[in-house]
């Protein structure tokens, strides 16, 4: 398990630092690199498994991953990143933060009143 730890911190160190690198090569803002490249790469351990379970008639497993692989993120990495170094705020988020309940909103819709 340690060594899975060691090995998932560095590939995701390489991912990232890649894709940085590849994205200044074309001039890309570090803001569209983190909203795209990088949230799509940490994102496709979720998608397989979800892919997977839906292949296998499991809709709850995939819909259950992806919403739990969320939650996780926003109640557990963010307020440790909080706890670590004091996280800025700009206005400009706030497009962010609608879109987020939004997608929130409807997914939770969906859940309860798609088809069985």
């Amino acid at each position: 398990m340690v060594i899975g730890l060691i090995g998932l911190n560095l590939g995701a160190k390489w991912v990232v630092d890649g894709a940085i690198d590849i994205a200044s090569l074309f001039g890309l803002s570090q803001s569209l690199i983190g909203l795209t490249i990088v949230a799509t790469g940490t994102s496709l351990t979720e998608l397989a498994n979800s892919a997977v379970a839906d292949y296998k008639r499991n809709a709850v497993i995939a819909v259950c991953n992806i919403a739990g692989s969320n939650i996780f993120n926003i109640l557990f990495i963010l307020d440790i990143r909080a706890i670590i170094r004091q996280l800025p705020f700009s206005v400009a988020s706030n497009i962010d933060i609608d879109v987020i309940i939004l997608a929130s909103l409807l997914l939770f819709i969906t859940i309860f009143t798609g088809r069985k």
